[in-house]
């Protein structure tokens, strides 16, 4: 979070959307998934569901989005995720 320029002391809540655990830290400024597994049947939902708090959120500078990159059963997974997500304003998706 540091690299980032987040200040530790930011707030970090979590939301349960399609069974996994989502982050948004510092009010939407980075969201984080990191649970283990992420089916294709669980990309879309996930997907909306960030994108959903981020609108809510409304962060005042660039979303960062975080996820485990082994949780993808597949790079086509990995890629629809980051394609849904971009393509609703957040631009910087990244697994890790």
């Amino acid at each position: 979070m540091i690299k980032r320029g987040i200040d530790l002391a930011v707030p970090i809540e979590i939301r349960e959307v399609a069974g996994k655990n989502i982050y948004s830290i510092g009010y939407g400024v980075l969201f984080a998934c990191i649970d283990e597994s992420i089916t294709k049947d669980q990309v879309e939902d996930i997907a909306q569901g960030i994108i959903a708090w981020y609108g809510e959120l409304a962060p005042s500078s660039d979303t960062h989005v975080f996820f485990r990159d082994s949780a993808f059963r597949d790079d086509i997974s990995k890629t629809n995720m980051a394609a849904i997500l971009e393509q609703n304003g957040i631009t910087h998706v990244r697994s890790l």
